[in-house]
């Protein structure tokens, strides 16, 4: 059994932030995964937006840590070098009447802290964002908003933690919890156990099922799917800053959002549903999502649609983030019910549950020698040709493009397998290696061939995402 300090059980966004704050302090500090690579659960299957803090009421925790999140990412990004832009959100106002609305959100938004908002005319809307639809009213701007690549913010929080001592345990499915003494006993179903005196339940989508597992309080998560279509970066209805409806009640609405790399994302729905593991999507969903992105930009179009997929929100029935220590076992806290603003809320987050534990009784002492900074890995999309030879004098797989869509190299693809991401999707997510038009019809074999080449394994034993997803099951 491996004894720790604090035990982390999820590996998503909120998982990871923890544990990255935590490796500030002298702590044996392990983080839990079920899953064969981090975030490959909601925190891979999001909107990718950093919120301005105008949405929600103060009133709300989700609402603060998320304007206190947001002014976190800028140091951060220059720390990790994950992708990251400030382009902005407009709310878009298509009649007369939601302009009243798009006050309220002003104000609430200056109550909040948010920054630089600004209520704009329709000439000013269509100076910010000239691929509107022409009969735009007006709209919100927030400056302050912006996008980011999900998976790649929690693979550079996980790989700083473990840089800075926390120890990583994939494929690790929690199957049983018992208290031994001051220490909790965690087991997976595959036998493993590990032993930590506090535990925090970052779980998602399963935090409910965690908590019952300690006899801890009974709360219900509602899966929460939001189906999306990703668009070519070729798209002629790319908008440069991220496009909102006017929101309902329920929902921020379908949005039209430029993704940090380059292609456009359009939706996402809000449909509750009650299988924790149903990502699938659906044909009908097509014209809907369509025809509320085409109110905001004409010029979306179905011929630039790549692929489709869906999200699940783990959500609560109040709709705020549940933050707190358990009042019902000792040594658990909940980091629970973190849907949106969840990633943009998450560097804070950390900083909160660190403070819960703290009060728990968890004595910290920070390190002398902590590094926040993590070596900035080459990407030769995002390098000129004379930069991309100087490498490839050096390593000639700099040279050898194995993405023709996303431009990613042989030389990327090995180091990614190198750092544990020795899955399709692993792999995908960390260099966007079948991301691209084709999605990955001429790049897979090869990527295949180079997992093979880098681990040794054979081809009916390398897996797309976990222990059941075979790619091929048995030898030609």
């Amino acid at each position: 059994m491996n004894n720790f300090d604090i035990a982390i059980v999820g590996a998503g966004v909120t998982g990871a932030s923890v544990a990255r704050t935590l490796s500030r302090y002298g702590l044996g500090v392990v983080l839990l995964e079920k899953e064969c690579d981090v975030s490959l659960g909601t925190s891979k299957a999001n909107s990718g937006i950093i919120h301005a803090g105008f949405h929600h009421d103060r009133k709300y925790l989700k609402t603060r840590l998320e304007v206190d999140g947001n002014v976190m990412f800028d140091r951060l990004r220059k720390e990790l070098d994950f992708p990251f832009k400030r382009c902005g959100i407009l709310v878009v106002a298509m009649k007369d009447e939601d302009m009243k609305y798009l006050s309220t959100l002003f104000e609430q938004g200056r109550e909040n802290g948010a920054v630089g908002l600004e209520m704009c005319s329709r000439e000013r809307t269509i100076e910010l964002e000239p691929k509107i639809h022409p009969d735009v009213v007006g709209s919100l701007y927030a400056p302050a908003g912006g996008i980011i690549e999900p998976y790649r913010f929690v693979f550079a929080l996980v790989e700083s933690a473990r840089k800075n001592g926390v120890e990583l345990m994939t494929n690790f499915a929690l199957q049983r919890a018992e208290r031994i003494g001051e220490k909790w006993r965690l087991e997976a179903g595959d036998g493993r156990s590990v032993s930590a005196s506090y535990v925090v339940n970052a779980a998602g989508l399963y935090a409910d099922d965690v908590s019952r597992m300690f006899g801890a309080e009974e709360f219900s998560i509602r899966p929460r799917k939001g189906e999306y279509y990703l668009l070519d970066r070729m798209t002629k209805a790319c908008p440069s800053r991220v496009l909102f409806p006017v929101p309902t009640q329920i929902s921020k609405g379908m949005l039209v959002i430029p993704t940090v790399e380059g292609t456009v994302l359009i939706g996402p729905t809000a449909e509750d549903v009650d299988d924790k593991a149903d990502v699938s999507t659906s044909a009908d969903q097509l014209d809907r999502i369509f025809e509320a992105a085409r109110r905001m930009v004409p010029s979306v179009s179905e011929n630039d649609v790549i692929t489709s997929f869906s999200g699940l929100r783990p959500a609560l029935d109040d709709g705020d983030f549940y933050l707190k220590v358990s009042e019902v076992v000792p040594g658990l806290v909940h980091a629970a019910g973190i849907q949106s603003p969840g990633l943009t809320a998450a560097p804070a987050i950390g900083e909160y549950v660190k403070d819960l534990l703290k009060e728990a009784g968890c004595t910290m002492i920070e390190k002398q020698r902590f590094d926040p900074n993590l070596q900035r890995l080459p990407r030769i999309r995002d390098l000129s040709a004379v930069d991309v030879d100087s490498l490839a004098n050096e390593d000639p797989r700099y040279a050898e493009i194995v993405c023709r869509c996303e431009r990613v190299s042989e030389a990327e693809i090995r180091e990614a397998i190198r750092r544990g991401h020795a899955t399709l999707d692993g792999l995908k997510y960390f260099t966007r290696a079948g991301m691209g038009r084709c999605q990955g019809g001429f790049c897979t074999y090869r990527i295949l061939k180079t997992i093979m080449d880098e681990t040794g394994c054979t081809a009916t034993e390398v897996r797309k995402r976990g222990a059941a997803s075979a790619i091929i099951t048995r030898r030609l």
